[in-house]
């Protein structure tokens, strides 16, 4: 059945930019194990997720629609809008990228999670995350 511009519209607004499913369920994981970290600190280039400021790590959860996985497959399928859509989702890649040369630049360590590795694989993100931290 297909939706209606305002079904597809009341839907987009409801996604969130901070306390996703993804990011709750790895930060869960990481106070499980006694890491500490902020939340969505405005003062970092991109504003990550998750940031253990004295050891310059930003943890960035991507969704995969957002941020453009497997694009070049994925963007054939936008069916309404696709000029917007496709714009808008190409230029957030422009912008991880930029945020993450920036950051690097700066002396930060940049993590990047996709949804679906988080979902799947909550342990072994985790743990990316703190060894990252052991080694700092």
């Amino acid at each position: 059945m297909k939706k209606t511009p305002e079904q597809v519209h009341y839907n987009m607004s409801r996604i969130r930019a901070k306390d996703t499913g993804i990011e709750v369920k790895l930060r869960k994981e990481l106070w499980s194990r006694g890491i500490r970290y902020r939340k969505n600190v405005k003062g970092i280039t991109g504003k990550p997720d998750l940031a253990f400021i004295g050891k310059k790590i930003a943890v960035f959860c991507d969704s995969e629609f957002w941020h453009g996985y497997d694009w070049e497959n994925r963007k054939n399928q936008l069916k309404t809008n696709r000029e917007f859509w496709v714009a808008k989702i190409e230029r957030n890649m422009e912008r991880d990228t930029e945020v993450n040369a920036k950051l690097e630049e700066e002396g930060w360590k940049v993590i990047r999670f996709w949804g679906r590795e988080i979902e799947k694989e909550t342990e072994r993100c985790a743990d990316e995350i703190e060894k990252a931290v052991k080694e700092r």
